[in-house]
């Protein structure tokens, strides 16, 4: 199944070029007052919710995916946690290049070595919503990823088991503004994560760990790769992660992205793409433009 939050927090079951409007299916969660639950209640009560929108589906108002405005599908993670350097051409070109790692040793070191960090939750935001660059007179480069989200709590879960804790797959564009300071501060402005364009069911995926992946900026490719070339796979970051600390539903992983980054600048229209999982159109501005993209430009999710 594929389920998509667009409009006005509208939930959708996402049919090839239609979305059913499947909200109704939300009533099924459970009510909660203060204080409010750290992790997604949708996410935690997905397999119910899915149930129900099973049912209801068939009744539910068919709307084109065309022009819908496509939300993160994941309202309220707790945390994003992300893999740097993992993949080994990513990790090479970036010890080849000054304008990536500005000479800070961290960012010279194996992900074995300096491990995972983590992104604000504030800079989470859907395909429709578009980049909004801050310092713009800084490089600001795309970084395309496999994404997933934790379907239950999760602590110090083995490799072997991991798979069974993934709640379902996404695109995720980690941007980043170059510089010496520390990652999380530098991948971490408004809308700096983009996870999109909707979130689909591990049946629907099968092996993660052989996926094509790839992004063009006005229709250049710059980055085309597999995620069999990650050096930590989905299970050994699930391992990684949760022996540190305890990952809850709605969680997100950013697994890394491969070789080619590079530079980004309002006006630009990327496209990211990963297997089974579909495309997704993001309109690139700058922080103090509209958000609104002209209609030629209208950053929304395209059919898988």
């Amino acid at each position: 199944m594929r389920f998509c939050r667009f409009g006005d927090n509208r939930l959708g079951l996402v049919e090839g070029t239609t979305v059913r409007d499947v909200t109704t299916a939300l009533d099924v969660l459970p009510a909660c007052r203060y204080p409010l639950p750290t992790h997604d209640i949708l996410v935690a009560n997905l397999e119910h919710v899915a149930e129900r929108a099973r049912e209801i589906a068939p009744k539910s108002p068919s709307l084109p995916l065309a022009g819908l405005k496509l939300l993160s599908p994941v309202a309220n993670p707790g945390k994003i946690v992300a893999a740097p350097v993992n993949y080994k051409k990513h990790a090479q070109e970036v010890k080849d290049n000054v304008a990536l790692h500005n000479n800070n040793p961290a960012l010279l070191q194996s992900i074995q070595t300096i491990g995972l960090f983590l992104k604000a939750t504030s800079s989470l935001v859907g395909a429709g919503e578009g980049i909004r660059l801050r310092n713009p007179d800084r490089r600001n480069d795309h970084e395309v990823e496999l994404a997933f989200v934790i379907g239950k709590e999760a602590s110090n879960v083995p490799r072997s088991a991991a798979l069974d804790y993934v709640a379902g797959y996404a695109i995720g564009l980690d941007i980043t503004i170059r510089g010496t300071e520390d990652r999380s501060f530098r991948k971490s402005p408004d809308t700096y994560s983009v996870l999109g364009p909707w979130l689909v069911t591990p049946d629907e995926i099968g092996d993660p760990g052989n996926l094509d992946l790839s992004i063009s900026v006005n229709h250049e490719v710059r980055q085309k790769s597999n995620t069999n070339n990650m050096i930590l796979g989905v299970a050994e970051l699930i391992e990684l992660a949760s022996s540190f600390y305890t990952l809850y539903p709605g969680d997100i992983v950013m697994t890394g992205t491969p070789e080619g980054v590079s530079q980004i600048a309002p006006g630009d229209v990327i496209s990211a793409t990963v297997e089974k999982v579909g495309t997704m159109q993001v309109l690139v501005a700058q922080a103090s433009w509209p958000v609104a993209a002209p209609p030629e430009k209208a950053a929304a999710g395209q059919k898988p």
